[in-house]
């Protein structure tokens, strides 16, 4: 939702109060060159033109049709996918610049990765406090896939703490991870978690590269991709491969393992090997 009204604020600017049937294919490409002279994103004005398409196409399948044709809605090719994440040292800054109740939630999304949505929505009726497992069942992911996940034993110290919190808060709600009052859902925390990233040192990230570093970390701890995918929810490979981000320090340890084994294998201290002699 939080991105659905971020859109449709944008589109305001050209279709707000007119009618469908001015909503044609070269209004849309004037809205694009609009939003690209505003330093936009390709993958941010994308997102605008789904929304827009999402608003437009139940009118045109009502019977009978109440706008008679949705207009050609150009997409533009996104080349520049983001491939942020976090160290972990920079995850602790900002976890730490967080108030509590949102520090508890980045890091169950730091060790999950959980999009923010699920993580949210995340309520007590899905959680195994015993068990220490998370369940949630089919219907309630995005993918409409069950998934069930094991707590470590820093996120069932931060369930047992939220848990407790709860019992002596006035209104007992029913999320694991609720608003500062503790009364309700958190709807949007866009302004805190900026400022965090900004006193930790590291302006601009964005809450998605929580996710895309629980499956490096996954990957890095030797975690099986099936496991790992089960466990952040992702349900195709070529996405999970995306987010499987490879770090200078990834390359860096690649060159240090590939010497030891030369070392090893050659029976020298430096582990080159001979220099090909020139032909005469």
């Amino acid at each position: 939702m939080e991105r659905a009204e971020i859109s449709v604020k944008h589109l305001n600017g050209l279709f707000g109060g007119k009618r469908a049937l001015d909503i044609t294919t070269s209004k849309i490409r004037e809205y694009v060159e609009a939003r690209l002279q505003d330093s936009a994103a390709k993958a941010t004005i994308n997102r605008e033109l789904a929304a827009l398409k999402r608003m437009l196409n139940p009118g045109s399948q009502c019977t009978p049709p109440k706008i008679d044709r949705v207009p050609h809605i150009p997409m533009l090719k996104e080349n520049n996918p983001r491939k942020g994440f976090f160290e972990h040292a920079d995850f602790l800054s900002v976890r730490d610049a967080l108030p509590f109740h949102l520090g508890a939630l980045v890091t169950f999304a730091y060790k999950t990765g959980w999009r923010k949505e699920g993580v949210m929505d995340l309520q007590w009726t899905e959680v195994d406090q015993v068990r220490g497992i998370v369940r949630l069942n089919p219907g309630e992911t995005k993918k409409n896939e069950g998934r069930a996940v094991y707590l470590d034993e820093e996120l069932k110290d931060i369930f047992r703490t939220q848990w407790a919190q709860r019992k002596v808060s006035e209104t007992l709600s029913p999320y694991v991870f609720p608003n500062e009052t503790g009364t309700d859902r958190i709807k949007s925390f866009r302004g805190s978690w900026d400022a965090a990233c900004k006193a930790a040192q590291v302006p601009g990230r964005l809450f998605h590269d929580l996710r895309r570093t629980a499956v490096r970390n996954m990957v890095r701890a030797g975690i099986p991709e099936r496991v790992a995918m089960t466990i952040s929810g992702h349900k195709t490979r070529s996405i999970f491969d995306r987010y499987n981000i490879v770090s200078e320090s990834d390359l860096e340890l690649a060159a240090a393992r590939q010497e030891a084994y030369l070392n090893s294998a050659v029976g020298t201290k430096t582990g080159t090997v001979t220099p090909i002699k020139k032909r005469a």
